[in-house]
Formats: structure tokens, sequence, C-alpha cells
């Protein structure tokens, strides 16, 4: 039976409607009503959420592993229509709706997996020396514990792996730790599906029903709400520096202040060697054009500058990127809105000093075509503007007079999700001094590719310093994503039958 969304909010196992509503704007089709949610709705389903705490903490690694495989059972059982429902609302191709949704079930079960190993608890015991001098030593056991209630925003460019049951949502649920969701406006009914997909699985693994709860909503004060609720543990956010950063200093004045771990942009700069632009420049700068402009450049790991040595070889490269970027065409944007600002943000790098055109295509509402720039680093250095994050296909081709010109374009960098080094052997001596350095700006440095595409895998880093993300410890790929909604807690001299289970003796 096709999937019909109603536009409710999931509240604690329920489906309530709210008085207020928004209408969706979908690429394709009628939009519906969505309801809008707000400080009543929040207050329901987090105070459900701290009640399921009280259960749902204490549950075993095996059950809440078991309850992660439902959750990616029952998304695979509704696949045609999340794939038909976020085709129609994002423009995204089937394709791509269909690979990230096995990205979203794949890292379920990956942290099924990783969650019955035990590993990530880093358990830790010193045994009692009652007969040690001058003072005996107490017994101490430590063992990661969940932090309790966690909201959830939705990304725009991700509406699968990276919002109702993404990243975020299902390494808080394996640390046992309940979520309240954010939905995003974008696709509403998407994620609304997920969520009834979660939903399914609670009641089919006997968990508490405030384990998970899915708000939708338009408005500022529903995030504020959220996170400022004074039983929300911690958040996840991906989205731009501005909304990111406003949530960011809301979490940081409460009385309380909790964790944010917010992912908000980044240019994700392409470092060309001098032998790798002599030997592959034309294949390097196709290769540019290729990364740059998938997903419209919707990415947050878009690689939007390039960093090369100015000359003869450069003009291969050039050549190729342009080509290959003037025969991609317009591609459907998320939103209107992100289409507009991707315009004013093209329109802001084009009127900067020292900036040269190399292709810049017209926009029409939706739509975005990829525009490329160029300019030196000296220009590039002395305008913060030109570091900044353009969500969307457009590239700027940084020249420098040679490596120790590059690498003070590398020392200038904010932090980074990646850093890339394109190069041949040759090149290895003078990329040596280019990995101190990025390591300190990036949380994931390449060699020889390009970064869109994350993999989904145990060593995957996704985050970096600050404005790349809140929170440059922590990753929101990968299993150590898990590690966000924990703490550490140390028992001493505490009685097995009081200790958690994962402390007690086999």
């Amino acid at each position: 039976m096709t999937y019909q969304p109603h536009g409710k909010h999931l509240i604690a196992g329920d489906w309530v409607a709210s008085s207020d509503s928004f209408t969706s704007q979908p690429v394709s089709g009628a939009g519906f009503r969505v309801c809008s949610g707000g400080a009543a709705e929040v207050d329901r389903a987090v105070q459900a959420a701290e009640q399921a705490f009280a259960t749902y903490g204490w549950t075993s690694r095996e059950d809440r592993a078991t309850f992660l495989e439902a959750i990616a059972d029952e998304i695979d059982a509704r696949g045609d229509d999340i794939t038909r429902l976020g085709c129609a609302e994002t423009g995204l191709p089937e394709a791509r709706l269909q690979g990230e949704r096995g990205r979203t079930t794949g890292q379920l079960r990956m942290f099924a997996a990783h969650i019955r190993k035990g590993d990530y608890l880093d358990r830790r015991h010193d045994p009692a020396l009652p007969d040690r001098a001058p003072l005996p030593r107490p017994d101490l056991k430590m063992v990661q514990r969940p932090i309790g209630p966690v909201a959830v925003f939705g990304a725009s460019n991700f509406p699968l792996a990276f919002s109702t049951a993404g990243g975020d949502t299902a390494s808080a649920l394996a640390a046992g730790c309940p979520v309240v969701v954010k939905g995003h406006p974008a696709h509403p009914a998407t994620g609304e599906i997920v969520a009834d997909a979660v939903a399914a699985a609670i009641a089919r693994s006997g968990m508490p029903a405030g384990t998970f709860s899915f708000i939708q909503g338009t408005s500022h004060e529903l995030g504020g709400a959220l996170v400022t609720h004074p039983l929300i543990r911690a958040a996840g956010f991906t989205g731009s520096l501005g909304a990111g950063r406003a949530l960011f200093d809301l979490c940081a004045a409460r009385p309380e202040p909790i964790a944010f771990f917010g992912e908000l942009g980044s240019v994700n700069p392409v470092f060309v060697m001098p032998g790798a632009l002599a030997s592959r420049g034309a294949a390097l700068g196709a290769a540019w054009a290729g990364s740059l402009t998938m997903g419209v450049g919707q990415f947050c790991t878009n690689p939007g500058i390039v960093v090369a040595p100015e000359g003869p070889a450069l003009e291969a490269f050039t050549e190729a990127a342009t080509k290959a970027l003037s025969e991609t065409g317009e591609g459907v944007m998320l939103t209107e809105p992100i289409a507009e600002a991707y315009r004013k943000g093209v329109d802001g790098i084009a009127r900067a000093q020292g900036v040269q055109e190399l292709l810049r295509a017209t926009c029409d509402r939706r739509n975005a075509a990829p525009a490329v720039y160029t300019v030196p680093a000296e220009a590039w250095l002395a305008n913060e503007v030109l570091a900044e994050e353009v969500f969307g296909p457009l590239g700027i081709l940084v020249t420098a007079t040679g490596p120790e010109q590059m690498l003070q374009v590398a020392r200038g960098l904010r932090g980074q999700l990646t850093a890339t080094l394109q190069m041949d052997e040759q090149d290895t001596e003078t990329a040596k001094p280019f990995v101190p350095v990025l390591e300190r700006k990036a949380g994931r440095v390449l060699v020889n590719g390009f970064p869109t595409g994350v993999e989904v895998a145990d060593a995957m880093v996704h985050g970096g310093p600050y404005p790349a993300s809140t929170n440059f410890g922590a990753t929101s790929v990968g299993t150590l994503a898990i590690r966000r909604f924990l703490r550490p807690v140390c028992y001493q001299d505490m009685p097995d039958s009081l200790l958690p289970e994962d402390l007690r003796p086999a």
C-alpha cells in the first residue's frame, strides 16, 4: 500500500496534530499541510524521553543492537515509498536516494555490531589495595554511560543519512539515549515516513514509547525550545553556520550548558603539488569539476577551493575544469532559499577585489549552474569572504607563486572538514610541510582523491576545528560518533549487584 503522509508529529508513540501548520514545497507534485510544533510539543516529547531514559538507558547492549537493526529493517521495508517521497520533495535522483537509504541502514547495522563488541565502553578497573602504605586504595571501576535525552536536527541536504534516523540519531540511540528529532521542513514527508519506521521498530522491540519523537516545524522558536529544554542533555546539528551558531550560543547560555555537536560549513581545500599538476593537470581539472558539481554542489565536503602554483602547467587544469563545468548545466537545488543563497554567494565572490571570472552561468529560481573564479593567493589571503562556504557548485582557483605561498594559504585557513593533497611521488618532500599544518586544520586529510563521499566506517572522521564543527574532538560519522553521547562514570567500592550490567563479572 502506498504511504500517504499526514503531516502530524510523532510524540511518544502517538501521531498528534497542532494548530499551526505550513505547506510543503516539493520539486514535483502538490504540497501538503504539515503541522508546525512549538514549545508545548517539545515539552511533551522531552518529558516522555526523560521517562523513557529510566528504562532505555539501562537496556542491554544486545537489546539496543537488536533495536537498531529493527529500525534498519523497517526503513528498508518502506524503501520504495521513501524513494518516491524523497525524489518528489528534494529533486534528488532515485539512485542517490537509494544509495543514501543504504548508507542510513548500513550505519544503523554498523553501530549495532559495534556496541555488541563493547570496546566503546572503555572499561577500566583498578582493584583495591587494602594493604598499600601509607594509604589503602579503594576498588575503582570506570565505564562510559549514556547522558540522557538528545535533540537532533534534520539536515536539508541529506534527507536520510543526516536526518530523522541518520548518524546523530543512530549514534545517540546506540549509546542508550532517547532522541527528539526536529524534522527539516524541506522534506517533511520523507522525515515522517522514516519516523513511522522508527515507531514500528520501537513497538517490535518493546522499547519505551518515549525513546524517539519527531516534531515538524519551520520556526526558530521550535529549535530554540528544543535545545533550551532543561531535560535535553546534548544536541546534534548539520546545517548552516548562521543557524548552527545561533543554536550553539543558546546551548552555551543555558543555566546548565550542554554540548552542541554542530557541523556548520567547510570549503574543503585541495592543494595541487607542482609534479602532479605538470603530469596530470587536465585529468585533475576534470575530476575537480566532477566532485564540485556532485549533488549540485550541496555536499558539506564539496571541494570549493583549489590551491595550485601558477605557470603553464596550470593552464591545462584550468581549461579542463572550465570545459567540464560549462558542459554540466543547471541542476535542481534542494530548496528555493538555498538556490537564492547560492546566487547571492556567487555575486559576492564576483565583486571581490582581484577575482577573475572563468565561468558564470545564469541560475533560475530553484536551479543552479556551476560558477568558477580565479584569484591570486595575495588577494585570497586579504579577503576573508573568499574563504567562506557558498553552498552550491561554486569553485575558486587560488593561484600561488609556488609551494611556499601555497603553504601560507594553508596556514591561513580556518577549520575544515577535509583538506586534500594532490601529489606524485616526486612531490613527497614538497608535500611534507603541509601535513602538520593541514592536520591541525581539518578532521580528514586526503591524498590523491576528492572529499565528496564520506565512507561509513570505523576510522572515518567527519568534523574539524571551528567553523567546520563546534566540537573538533568529535565526529558525526563512524563508530566514534557514539562517544559524543556518553560520559565516564567511576564506581568506587560498589557492590556488583549495584553496578551497571557492563561492569558486572561475566
